[in-house]
């Protein structure tokens, strides 16, 4: 049923929880997995010094490189638990800019055929100031979308 799963992660827990049901659902239907880590730059816009946005930067993709570490970890304790020979493909992007803008391009470029990302946790007034980048690819999407919480 599903060929290509992108799984938007940025290390939180929902984020690994939402892992979990993507290396599930791959495990079942042999679909590979794109592990997307966004880099916000577009929160650095603005920064006093540029050499300061190019640190955060740095230190935002260091990070990214240990979540996709993390992701691959939890495809090998699967593996392991469920006794799997095969492999499931994992495939690890790390991009920069705008969250929900990139993880939509990033469907439309590889036709991706189900999203799985973990919700923020957010309420109330979070929420409303910050936004909701799982809300803003559910209601932009053109493939399903499992939130997991």
């Amino acid at each position: 049923m599903y060929n290509k799963i992108l799984l938007p992660t940025d290390g939180s827990k929902y984020a690994n929880k939402a892992a979990q049901h993507a290396i599930w659902t791959a495990g079942q239907s042999g679909a590979e997995i794109i592990a997307l880590n966004v880099v916000d730059t577009s929160s650095l816009v603005g920064l006093p010094a540029e050499d300061l946005s190019i640190r955060v930067t740095e230190i935002l993709k260091e990070e990214a490189k240990q979540t996709m570490a993390k992701v691959e970890e939890l495809v090998e304790e699967f593996k392991k638990e469920k006794g799997l020979n095969k492999d499931i493909k994992l495939i690890k992007e790390i991009k920069e800019g705008s969250p929900a803008d990139i993880i939509l391009k990033t469907v439309e470029d590889e036709g991706v055929d189900l999203i799985v990302m973990g919700t923020s946790g957010k309420h109330g007034l979070d929420r409303f100031l910050l936004g909701s980048v799982t809300e803003k690819v559910v209601r932009s999407a053109n493939c399903p979308v499992l939130a997991v919480h």
